[in-house]
């Protein structure tokens, strides 16, 4: 599955890194819409992992960090709206020179390429990691933890739904949806198709990372 997953976005990255600011900007502000035309279909998925979260003993602490509600989409919204607002960093000339042959040498911010991240628990992040390697022109696998599986799930299936409507490529966003430590280790030495990989949540899954 990883090296599926891993090929698609690894092709998707060529095309996002020529995407033009307006466009990238364009897409994100329709995708905050249709989080919250679609936020019925959100919440149901959202129940599901709820539910088997209370079914596993799982903290209270624990499952409102699962927890979707209007509030939290809409926040998820603004969220989309506020990384179109951002300046694009992709092409910004950081620093240059001409040497003694009149060569002229700049250093310019480009896409990492295909990105891969790892998280836990809230399913916001499926949203914010998407609209910030999507800004920067990078496609992503994401790999949330399985509490939150069935809400990933959808907010991964809205992201696909748009990204076809406005003609782009679907594989922009993968999601890895075996949860399992064996898929998840293979994710982390998938360098092959990964060029950079980001661990987000606890120490421990930060260090399980390095370690790899």
């Amino acid at each position: 599955m990883i090296e599926e997953l891993g090929a698609k976005v690894k092709e998707a990255s060529k095309c996002l890194a020529k995407l033009p600011t307006a466009d990238k900007n364009n897409f994100l502000r329709q995708l905050a819409e249709a989080l919250l035309a679609n936020e019925v279909r959100i919440l149901g998925e959202n129940q599901k992992d709820l539910a088997r979260a209370k079914e596993h003993g799982i903290s209270e602490i624990m499952i409102d960090r699962l927890r979707l509600d209007h509030k939290r989409i809409e926040a998820m919204a603004i969220g989309l709206r506020q990384v179109a607002d951002l300046p694009d960093p992709i092409g910004q000339v950081m620093q240059g020179f001409t040497n003694l042959e009149g060569l002229k040498i700049i250093q310019k911010r480009v896409p990492l390429g295909a990105v891969g991240m790892i998280f836990e628990s809230r399913p916001n992040v499926t949203i914010d990691a998407f609209s910030l390697c999507f800004k920067t022109g990078n496609a992503v696998l994401l790999r949330g933890g399985s509490d939150a599986l069935h809400t990933n799930l959808v907010l991964v299936e809205i992201i696909k739904e748009n990204l076809i409507k406005s003609g782009l490529t679907a594989s922009s966003v993968e999601l890895l949806a075996d949860t399992s430590h064996a898929e998840a280790e293979k994710m982390m030495q998938a360098d092959q198709f990964l060029d950079v990989l980001i661990p987000r949540g606890s120490a421990r899954l930060i260090n399980t990372v390095k370690a790899k």
